[in-house]
């Protein structure tokens, strides 16, 4: 039965008994055809078995194996590598089938190699992740095809490999190279000019065009017979909170991931930097009520404690809860931090019935709330409306997207720092406000 399961037949195989079969019937009309039929059906019988032979004959002639990272990036491309051998004593066309994870809801993930006699071949390829959680990869299908191309042998191995599928850590790490190498234009990170200066002094360099002149060391000055000034630097260990809405507004799905995984890439992202610039960073998730409390820290730990507490996050399609957050914020942090608030508001009304409580947040710590905008909806306002349906499609959406702007205005009105971003641009935009608030000197 094993010898029978392992068995397969190629394409090639059923083309030659197909004009087998139009032999013999042109053999009804014309006799003289029956002979041949007979001796090309002998031959491709005879040349199955060899080739069945050849493929056998070897206990085990191919050898393959999965190579990957035991932790998976969500929402990045992570590579796969296939290692495959060939122990026959010839050269292999294989056909090779990974079983992907059911997440991924793919069973055509095919690959084809012709690999040399004893020699080895290296596939790879890449895959996305759009949840986070558990995935679980099937066998390596290896059909190894004979000689002659007539049968095939399957092999299976590498059976039920686990990875786990964390928030974005690739990520984490592109900026936190690009930022050690101050590379950080290139993905959209601006440079942001001080206004004002903090109280720690760093040092005293030249003065170059753009400096604060007020900041100028004369008694410097006149020793080096040049303009000398005092460089002050970022106050360290400030507190830096990501509270992650886990409800039902953050269920919006963009390119196959969620808002509320687009939150905790970017949560991720911006409590690494935090901690690079000597902050402090901590995390509370809520949705109806508080789910998640991880207090503000700046030790080794920390960054593997995010990670953690991230990747359990579940889903919740819950209302939220803000007068609990406000509650929760007021008892547990009491210095004055920098909150990014990662929520969505789609109408006018729904930010104004939690205004109350965002402004009494506000009065205590430098609250940034970070919202969506709707993606289909930029596609519809600048697409021409061609019949009366479209203009009325149109007109809605250009009363969502003032419902945006809208709100934007009204948390601005009381002292509320915003940011509106498109999901693929969070990472940067978060970035870029929280580099701008340091170099205000408002944290």
């Amino acid at each position: 039965m094993q010898f029978l399961r392992s068995l397969y037949f190629t394409n090639r195989l059923y083309l030659s008994l197909s004009g087998i079969v139009f032999l013999f019937v042109l053999a009804f009309f014309v006799p003289v055809l029956y002979v041949i039929a007979k001796v090309v059906a002998g031959l491709l019988l005879l040349f199955s078995l060899l080739d069945v032979f050849l493929l056998y004959r070897t206990r085990e002639g191919m050898f393959a194996s999965r190579s990957m990272q035991e932790k998976l990036s969500n929402g990045s491309d992570n590579e796969i590598y296939l290692y495959l051998e060939n122990k026959y004593t010839f050269a292999v066309h294989a056909e090779i089938i990974d079983e992907l994870p059911f997440q991924f809801q793919k069973r055509d993930n095919l690959f084809e190699a012709h690999i040399p006699k004893n020699r080895t071949h290296v596939l790879q390829y890449t895959i996305r992740p759009t949840k986070r959680g558990s995935y679980n990869f099937g066998a390596i299908n290896v059909f190894a095809i004979g000689m002659l191309q007539l049968v095939k042998r399957r092999y299976r191995f590498a059976q039920d490999q686990e990875a786990s599928v964390y928030p974005s850590f690739i990520q984490m790490r592109q900026y936190e190279l690009m930022a050690l190498s101050n590379r950080l234009q290139e993905r959209g990170i601006k440079r942001v000019r001080r206004i004002g200066q903090s109280t720690e002094f760093e040092q005293i360099r030249s003065y170059v065009a753009g400096d604060d002149q007020r900041s100028i060391n004369w008694k410097a000055s006149a020793r080096r017979s040049e303009l000398m000034v005092n460089s002050f630097q970022d106050e360290k260990s400030q507190q830096v909170y990501c509270l992650i809405d886990k409800g039902r507004v953050m269920q919006l799905p963009f390119a196959g991931l969620s808002l509320l995984d687009y939150a905790i890439n970017a949560a991720l992202v911006i409590a690494n930097i935090a901690l690079k610039k000597q902050d402090k960073a901590g995390v509370i998730t809520f949705s109806n009520n508080i789910s998640n409390i991880l207090p503000a820290q700046r030790n080794a730990g920390q960054l593997r404690h995010i990670l953690e507490l991230l990747y359990n996050q579940k889903t919740m399609y819950q209302e939220t809860d803000y007068e609990r957050l406000y509650v929760t914020v007021r008892r547990k942090i009491t210095q004055r931090s920098l909150l990014l608030l990662f929520t969505n508001f789609e109408t006018l009304n729904g930010c104004q019935r939690q205004l109350p409580y965002l402004r009494a947040l506000a009065k205590h710590h430098l609250l940034v709330v970070v919202f969506f905008e709707n993606t289909e909806l930029q596609t519809l306002l600048y697409k021409p409306a061609a019949t009366t349906e479209a203009v009325y499609t149109k007109t809605i959406a250009q009363q969502f997207d003032y419902n945006k702007r809208q709100i934007v205005k009204e948390l601005q009105q009381h002292g509320i720092h915003t940011i509106l971003t498109a999901p693929e641009q969070l990472t940067v935009n978060t970035i870029n406000k929280y580099l701008e608030l340091k170099a205000r000197g408002l944290i």
